[in-house]
């Protein structure tokens, strides 16, 4: 299985390119970790933020492999442990698809692409930034990977 990150945003600080790396580089063959990053639609156009959220989501669908499981990152989406997110890994390997988990713009996400989603997840209570989002969504599905395969990485 493969897990996607597709974000919105090219440019993030040296930092989070290096911790992204540093954790995406952990994983084994059989569970990868991908970063697709797409443009973020120009904030000084003029258009409402409904288009602008609508021109990211093609990017971001022109991003997501062809019958992938779609789950995405929302602030209405189910909270979720390290244990359980450990559990959705397993559910999503034995489903035998590629996992893309998708994190939105500066506006959040277009509805229809929230609306096309297999499963919403919440990462967080608090705003935080996309460039940190990305971090700790890598670290979060390092942590889960290895609590399913019974490494000490995890403390109850």
């Amino acid at each position: 299985m493969k897990l996607h990150l597709v974000a919105v945003g090219q440019k993030m600080p040296e930092w989070a390119e290096t911790a992204y790396a540093d954790y995406a580089k952990r994983f084994p063959p059989d569970c990868r970790l991908e970063l697709k990053a797409v443009k973020t639609e120009p904030r000084t156009s003029g258009k409402p933020v409904e288009a602008l959220m609508a021109a990211e989501r093609v990017r971001i669908e022109a991003a997501l492999p062809k019958g992938v499981r779609r789950v995405v990152l929302d602030e209405r989406g189910t909270r979720v442990t390290t244990v359980a997110l450990a559990e959705r890994l397993k559910v999503w390997q034995h489903d035998g698809r590629d996992v893309a988990l998708v994190i939105g713009g500066p506006d959040g996400l277009d509805p229809a692409l929230r609306a096309s989603a297999d499963e919403l997840l919440r990462l967080s209570d608090l705003t935080l930034p996309h460039a940190f989002v990305r971090v700790m969504l890598a670290e979060a599905l390092y942590r889960a990977w290895s609590v399913t395969v019974g490494h000490p990485y995890h403390r109850e």
